[in-house]
């Protein structure tokens, strides 16, 4: 098994505390960010940050669907790590400044590819298509975010 990484970001217009506060919100913001990729969106326990389990299925193509359960920590000021309990994929958001009044967003996921040829497909497009999902979240983010 290979492990396979998509990494995706994106320079919003908004103040880092304001867009790490809207990732973090898992009871009221995360879920109007989802793409209709997620379905069945739960807060499990906690909604904000740390200490969060919850739930969503991501439907990445037709046939393949994720069960998640995450459970959220923040290991260190602008990063917000989703561990998964049921695969061995870890998704970590990392909100840093890009100037003033800006925000550099990067989302990086990485988990345990099959092997053979079937692992050589996964690591080829899954990065692409993941990167196509959280892009579409950033945007949702940056709308949310952005003072028009």
């Amino acid at each position: 098994m290979a492990q396979v990484e998509a990494v995706t970001e994106r320079t919003i217009a908004a103040d880092p505390d304001d867009v790490f506060d809207a990732l973090a919100d898992y009871a009221g913001t995360r879920a109007n960010l989802l793409p209709e990729h997620f379905s069945e969106y739960q807060v499990k326990e906690g909604g904000d940050g740390a200490g969060t389990v919850v739930h969503w299925k991501l439907q990445a193509t037709s046939k393949r669907v994720r069960d998640c359960l995450l459970d959220v920590t923040e290991p260190s000021d602008g990063r917000l790590v989703e561990t998964d309990r049921n695969s061995s994929m870890v998704t970590t958001w990392t909100v840093t400044p890009a100037g003033e009044g800006r925000s550099r967003v990067v989302v990086t996921t990485v988990w345990n590819g099959a092997g053979g040829i079937g692992g050589f497909f996964e690591k080829t497009f899954a990065p692409k298509g993941l990167g196509r999902i959280y892009d579409a979240v950033l945007a949702k983010l940056a709308a949310h975010t952005e003072k028009k």
